[in-house]
């Protein structure tokens, strides 16, 4: 091989080797700039992720601060319920008497909130009225719906199982109420419950005249 031949082939060996040089700077560039790329992704997942935890801590408070407000909510409703239902019965046990007395039912006790328990249950009644013959278990709402009525059925049912003393008596069932809801005094009346509301300052039995008790 010539001087020249020899000058020559360095000189392409040496063109090739700067332009690999070259390209390994390239790529190891670009190898830079893609890690940068991924340490900002990571960054950037760390940040959301960071402030996903933000979020879910900030709504974990929310959630709980909401829970005690609606339970502080509820025992407040119903504490204000039971009251109502206090007034309720003290608005009408003064007037139990005079009201079936009308209606040919002369009672000669009133009990608040008769209680009994049989067998690990047990069935309170809001207001009870007796005589001989006659025991009128009444159901006090502030506010009486068709579920209350409803309800009050059932305990009628099995009233003389709770309250065996009155098992030869005949045992009618009244609701009363200081709002009666919507179709609560017609399922009432129908199911032949005497249904009693608010007069002024003062309680009446709503059923008209022609009426008649159904009796259990």
């Amino acid at each position: 091989m010539s001087t020249q031949e020899l000058e020559k082939s360095v000189q392409e060996i040496w063109s090739l080797f700067k332009e690999t040089d070259r390209k390994f700077q390239e790529t190891d560039r670009k190898f830079q700039e893609t890690d940068r790329k991924f340490q900002e992704t990571d960054r950037k997942f760390r940040e959301t992720d960071r402030k996903f935890q933000e979020t879910d801590h900030e709504l974990a408070r929310v959630l709980a601060d909401t829970h005690r407000e609606v339970t502080e909510m509820s025992r407040a409703v119903n504490a204000l319920t039971g009251k109502w239902g206090k007034f309720v019965e003290g608005l009408l046990a003064p007037g139990v008497v005079r009201l079936f007395q009308k209606r040919s039912i002369v009672v000669q006790q009133v009990f608040q909130r008769a209680k009994a328990q049989r067998n690990g249950q047990n069935l309170e009644i809001d207001l009870l009225a007796a005589n001989g013959e006659f025991v009128v278990a009444i159901e006090a709402k502030s506010s009486l719906s068709v579920a209350d009525v409803g309800e009050h059925l059932e305990d009628l049912e099995k009233f003389k199982t709770f309250f065996p003393q009155y098992k030869n008596h005949k045992l009618i069932g009244a609701v009363a109420g200081i709002v009666i809801e919507e179709n609560a005094d017609r399922f009432a009346y129908q199911s032949g419950l005497f249904v009693i509301g608010q007069s002024g300052e003062t309680v009446k039995i709503l059923n008209d005249e022609k009426f008649i008790p159904r009796t259990w």
